[in-house]
């Protein structure tokens, strides 16, 4: 199922016949992409697609969406997007208005309206805002929806932005207020400031009217680490500033910043630390050993902050995992800790309040049963009020709000049903992986299905990212109404289980993700619901390289592949853009021991000539700084010269989600939907007579 070992090391000492497709704006590359783009849309543009990427984007730009909201002050605030304001408002109303089914927005910025005042094609990627006023805002904006963004200060109260006010150029960066004339930076201020993953080495002081070379240096990081912050803590009477290292992508340093000096907090670097009050917590990602106790890796710990800091903190544990019960996040309201816990990736709550004799815990009260439940704080600093969001893969998402001890919450919103789910069910599985271990995944689809039917299996396993239930007009829309099986496998690699789930499958362990994912396909196949030939796949970014090892790897599981925004090249993938950063996720290619199993899953160089591989459509996005486009071109480019079924889109715009704004993101999902069904319901090919083959042919060789 892959090259032999002699055949990859004579690969990698070739040069790499492709590097021109890793000048992004190259004009030889953007034709090649022009090209390709040209022939999918020739191809797939036809009237059903269109039909479909209408009905996404009446979705998409709808005005019965929920407006989610962040409280600021008295004041919520909300960025929304329509038919109208494609690139968006960013716009404030009160709780009594937010409450109606038709809230009164005043409108602070007008995007689209920027553009075009600018001649710039400007994405919205968020807003901080100066406790306790929060009258001036550090707005990010970004040129096609880039990492990379531009930090302008703006003024809410006349709804401008600050003349001569701070204002930071282009780059990937993190900026937060001290207080309203001081800013922390963490930017890049000229060569040798960045590391070797593109982000910030260097955190300074700004002060308002100096020029920013004349910032004061407050931290300098190593170039290997992936970045270095500050911010400050602007709760009332526990105003701190913190600065952090994050020497890789699960590790950390942490620093209270206090009179100019920086005083480290106590800790392992894998330990990840949150101060609220008077209390500090900690996240365990490996065991502690801590004066002579040893806390489990995924466990919760808690102390007092200042005898932490003194050295005579003792721990309390808030949260011990189990086989089957993991940490997914937690976060303080005024008074009180909640923790969204995941049981089988199914949602429990807890509340947890300090008294004077410890910690009192307790389950959230009046939480809905069916599907996923997560809580996040509305004002951490002066309310212990909360908002839930309950959905489910087949009941619109509803948000709540409610006093966090209180037994009733307030609904405030619902989502419209955007597909018919009358029919549906959704049902829970575990797959048998290669080395015995169960895997669980959800399966959603026609309650009364007769016989295998078109099955779209998704994934991602990295990172320690959970994929929970959730409602998806898309999915509905152009899966399920169809009478397609949606399946997402819960693999090895995320964060289902905790910590320990995510670290089965790092670095050299990388294969127990992709054997997971062989399982439930080949589970869905055992059980009757699809065939191999009916039965697609599809994933992005670390799920596009999940989808490049399926293609090369395990081509006989799947019908067809689409691949979004994926490593693929994982011999270049540290010298790409953002890609040093994910050396702790997948190891060093440069170090050759390390090489000598990361190439095992490099797809670029597993191809194979011979292979018989299902149909793959590749996508991805020229302004993608994150994940380079050039792995799925380089990709796409080395299969089509061997003869393969190949299908490639590049969006010029979008960032790494692909799209910058609603249109496009019709047009994407509607092409990755309309294709994968395309491919898997296409007529077989006529059996070879004179073999008298009464097999039918697979439905395509693609993705």
């Amino acid at each position: 199922m892959s090259l032999t070992l002699l055949a990859l090391a004579a690969m990698a000492q070739e040069p790499d016949p492709r590097l021109w497709l890793e000048a992004v704006d190259s004009d030889e590359a953007l034709d090649w992409v022009r090209a390709r783009n040209e022939e999918s849309v020739s191809t797939f543009a036809d009237d059903e697609l269109r039909a479909l990427e209408a009905d996404l984007l009446a979705i998409y730009d709808s005005d019965d969406k929920i407006p989610y909201v962040s409280k600021r002050g008295d004041r919520y605030y909300n960025f929304w997007t329509d038919a109208e304001h494609q690139r968006g408002l960013w716009r404030t109303t009160t709780l009594e208005s937010y409450a109606t089914d038709e809230p009164e927005w005043d409108i602070l910025l007008d995007v689209d309206q920027l553009n075009e005042d600018e001649g710039e094609n400007w994405v919205f990627k968020g807003s901080t805002c100066l406790p306790p006023d929060y009258d001036r805002c550090l707005l990010r904006l970004s040129r096609g929806g880039a990492d990379a963004v531009v930090v302008r200060e703006f003024d809410v109260p006349s709804k401008s932005f600050v003349e001569g006010g701070f204002e930071l150029p282009e780059a990937k960066q993190r900026v937060s207020w001290i207080d309203r004339d001081t800013l922390f930076v963490a930017s890049d201020f000229g060569e040798g400031t960045l590391t070797e993953s593109g982000y910030p080495r260097i955190v300074k002081v700004w002060q308002r009217g100096t020029p920013l070379e004349q910032a004061e240096l407050v931290y300098e990081g190593q170039t290997e680490d992936i970045s270095v912050g500050g911010y400050t803590d602007h709760t009332p009477g526990y105003e701190r500033q913190f600065v952090y290292r994050a020497p890789t992508f699960f590790t950390n340093q942490v620093w209270e910043r206090r009179k100019g000096k920086l005083l480290r907090i106590d800790k392992p670097d894998d330990v990840n630390a949150e101060v609220h009050k008077d209390h500090i917590v900690f996240e365990l990602r490996k065991d502690w050993e801590h004066e002579g106790v040893t806390y489990q890796s995924g466990s919760l710990l808690a102390s007092n902050y200042k005898k932490w800091m003194k050295g005579k903190g003792e721990l309390t544990v808030l949260f011990e995992p189990t086989e089957s019960r993991s940490l997914s996040s937690f976060g303080f309201t005024d008074n009180h800790l909640y923790l969204n816990l995941l049981d089988d990736v199914k949602s429990v709550i807890e509340v947890h309040t300090s008294t004077s004799t410890g910690w009192a815990k307790r389950p959230l009260q009046g939480v809905p049963e069916l599907g996923k439940v997560s809580v996040s704080a509305v004002d951490a600093t002066d309310s212990d009020d909360v908002w839930l969001t309950v959905t489910d893969y087949l009941t619109p998402t509803s948000l709540l709000m409610g006093e966090i001890t209180g037994s009733e919450h307030r609904e405030l919103k619902t989502s419209p049903a955007w597909f018919d789910a009358d029919g549906l069910v959704v049902s829970q599985h575990f797959a048998t992986s290669k080395d015995g271990t169960k895997i669980p995944y959800f399966e959603v689809g026609p309650a009364d299905r007769e016989g295998p039917v078109p099955t779209l299996q998704y994934g991602y396993g990295g990172f320690e990212v959970s994929l929970l239930p959730g409602y998806s007009g898309t999915i509905g829309r152009a899966w399920l109404e169809k009478g397609g099986v949606y399946v997402v496998a819960n693999i090895r690699g995320g964060g289902e289980y905790g910590p320990r789930w995510h670290q089965a499958a790092l670095k050299e362990k990388r294969h127990k993700a992709y054997e997971d994912f062989a399982a439930v396909a080949n589970d869905l196949v055992e059980r009757g619901v699809t065939t191999h030939e009916l039965l697609g796949t599809r994933g992005g970014s670390n799920g596009g390289l999940l989808m490049g090892n399926m293609y090369t790897l395990y081509p006989e599981l799947f019908g067809a592949v689409v691949c979004a925004v994926p490593l693929l090249d994982m011999k270049r993938y540290t010298k790409l853009l953002a890609g040093a950063s994910w050396a702790g996720e997948y190891g060093d290619p440069d170090d050759d021991e390390q090489w000598a199993y990361i190439k095992t899953f490099s797809p670029y160089h597993n191809i194979r000539p011979e292979a018989d591989y299902p149909p793959i459509l590749f996508t991805t996005s020229t302004r993608d700084d994150r994940v380079h486009p050039g792995h799925a071109r380089k990709m796409a480019h080395a299969l089509l010269e061997a003869g393969k079924q190949v299908d490639y889109y590049e969006n010029i715009e979008g960032g790494h989600g692909g799209a910058a704004d609603n249109k496009q993101a019709a047009f994407m999902s509607a092409l990755a939907y309309h294709w994968m069904w395309q491919q898997l319901t296409a007529e077989p090919e006529a059996a070879d007579a004179e073999e008298g083959s009464e097999e039918p042919a697979p439905a395509g060789d693609e993705d």
